[in-house]
């Protein structure tokens, strides 16, 4: 089992799949690397709020979504800013009212929201979160 504290040691992506314990995950990373030809990342964070190993995806030097890893699920940040927002305040009706939620309950800094989205299913919810990395991606 691997510890997500310890800097030291950087985990391989198959046993980060066997940490979150969602065959989601898999499912999730493959889709994005085949859908933007990119691969993943994974670095350690020192971040207080988020400290520990996670998975990133970037595509042309420009951040996709940050996979933050739990047992049985997983935390996709997606992040929204000026030139995203208004494409994405467009579509919000037709996303899950979790999704809209969070949007409004997450406070805008500096023209951008970090949306953090708890992923257990493949279910509207997850469909809406490659929704906001399409339009993360083409801006």
């Amino acid at each position: 089992m691997i510890d997500l504290l310890d800097k030291n040691i950087q985990p391989g992506i198959e046993e980060i799949a066997e940490y979150v314990k969602n065959p989601l995950f898999a499912r999730f990373c493959l889709e994005i690397k085949e859908k933007y030809h990119c691969t993943e990342i994974i670095e350690y964070s020192s971040c207080s709020m988020e400290k520990g190993w996670n998975v990133k995806f970037k595509k042309a030097g420009k951040s996709l979504c940050t996979i933050y890893l739990r047992e049985d699920y997983f935390t996709a940040m997606v992040v929204v800013g000026r030139k995203e927002k208004p494409r994405v305040e467009e579509i919000l009706p037709e996303c899950t009212a979790d999704l809209r939620l969070l949007y409004d309950r997450t406070r805008e800094v500096n023209g951008q929201r970090w949306l953090m989205i708890d992923l257990e299913d493949d279910g509207e919810l997850y469909r809406d979160v490659l929704r906001l990395i399409q339009i993360r991606r083409n801006g």
